[in-house]
């Protein structure tokens, strides 16, 4: 399939675990691809992999920080311009801390909402224009089977998580009649550099987590799993799919 041949996609996140994927999958189907990520050595095995495939030639990669609103207008917008359109904002970026809700510090509180909730925000505030402009724009954003269902330890990235399905409903409300769509996808059980090391606490009770194992298949799925579907949500294939959040997580949470 060749779904994305005449598009242009930012994805954020991109280097390293469901980013990274999902460019792969976006480049495989024929987009043209705006990587962005704060790693610049992820940035460079995303393009390793590109040019592995052969899709090298429509990938760029700009090191962007999603949580600062000077990187943003700087380093995203100009990818936009340069670019000349955008069609499709993936806003995979996001950071994942585990700890006691009692030992929450406000700056650790704060950190994971920058990243997860306000960097969505500025990435999508800056991109609105451009995608408007195409008459068929897409915003998939990245919420959690955490948003909607209780993963302990993890109440910042949860409420960051929550808060990204309820602005994604909002734009999605806002704009409909400007052609713009804007879904949520809602991972769980997924491999990826959070769930290899998610910090969980030393005395963390884990029977705690007994509702967390998935129906389908043995423990974590790969980033494959999630990025099919992204790409699916983001062509014409999703046409009348907006406002709503897909929970991929292999019947966990049923």
């Amino acid at each position: 399939m060749k779904r994305f041949e005449d598009r242009r996609i930012l994805v954020t996140g991109a280097g390293s675990g469901i980013g990274q994927a999902t460019v792969a999958r976006l480049l495989k189907e024929g987009g043209t691809v705006i990587a962005a990520d704060i790693s610049a050595d992820g940035l460079e095995k995303t393009r390793a992999a590109a040019k592995e495939a052969g899709d090298d030639a429509r990938l760029s990669v700009i090191v962007a920080d999603v949580a600062d609103e000077g990187s943003v207008l700087r380093e995203i917008g100009k990818a936009i311009t340069l670019a000349g359109q955008l069609d499709v904002l993936v806003n995979a970026a996001g950071i994942l801390r585990s700890t006691h809700t009692h030992k929450t510090t406000l700056e650790e509180w704060n950190t994971v909402l920058k990243v997860n909730l306000t960097g969505t925000f500025l990435v999508t505030r800056q991109c609105l224009p451009a995608l408007l402009e195409t008459g068929r724009g897409v915003v998939v954003n990245f919420s959690s089977t955490s948003a909607s269902f209780a993963h302990p330890y993890m109440a910042a990235y949860a409420a960051s998580k929550g808060g990204i399905q309820s602005f994604t409903h909002t734009i999605a409300a806002e704009y409909a009649k400007q052609g713009l769509r804007a879904v949520a996808v809602a991972p769980g059980n997924i491999e990826s550099g959070m769930t290899k090391a998610p910090g969980i606490p030393d005395d963390a009770d884990f029977s705690l987590f007994q509702k967390m194992s998935p129906l389908i298949g043995q423990g974590f799925a790969s980033a494959d799993s999630v990025s099919g579907i992204i790409a699916a949500l983001a062509s014409d294939d999703g046409h009348f799919i907006t406002g709503t959040e897909l929970r991929i997580d292999g019947g966990t949470h049923m």
